[in-house]
């Protein structure tokens, strides 16, 4: 991992971040694994749960990788941002790529009934804000100034 000069502080793959949960929260089941009464049929489950994740990865992260892309800058972010891309789910969340992940992690958690990936997605969130997307507003707040300014206040953070 090289990191530029001109780019985010974030110093890992963020994606590791909703990994390690469900990591965690498979070894947690096992050992300790919570019902709280309520089991949707395995069909049903698999339905909704890889409905949010398709619809996590085809309305968020999907379009907003080849929206980077087709503007010239990388999703990594320890890459220099050339612009700031305000298209598609950037229109709705300044972090379409985030929050698909912490979808992703609630989608997963319905397909496995895995109610520690349910607790453990909002500390997902606060940790990708945390170490990522904190450095990547700072970032692009010193490299684009008001511009950057405004767009922050037209568009939520998560949604």
């Amino acid at each position: 991992m090289t990191h530029h000069a001109d780019a985010a502080a974030v110093r890992f793959p963020p994606p590791l971040i909703p990994l390690f949960a469900l990591l965690v929260s498979v070894v947690l089941n096992r050992i300790w694994p919570l019902t709280y009464g309520l089991l949707l049929p395995v069909p049903l489950r698999y339905w909704i749960g890889g409905g949010v994740v398709a619809g996590a990865i085809l309305v968020f992260g999907l379009r907003a990788v080849i929206l980077f892309r087709r503007s010239g800058q990388s999703e990594i972010p320890w890459t220099p941002t050339p612009c700031i891309e305000t298209r598609g789910p950037f229109q709705i969340t300044r972090n379409p790529m985030y929050l698909q992940m912490v979808l992703i992690c609630v989608g997963v958690a319905i397909i496995m009934m895995n109610w520690w990936l349910v607790m453990l997605t909002p500390v997902v969130g606060w940790l990708l804000q945390r170490y990522a997307i904190l450095p990547e507003e700072a970032y692009l707040e010193r490299k684009f100034g008001q511009e950057y300014l405004d767009y922050q206040r037209r568009v939520r953070r998560w949604l």
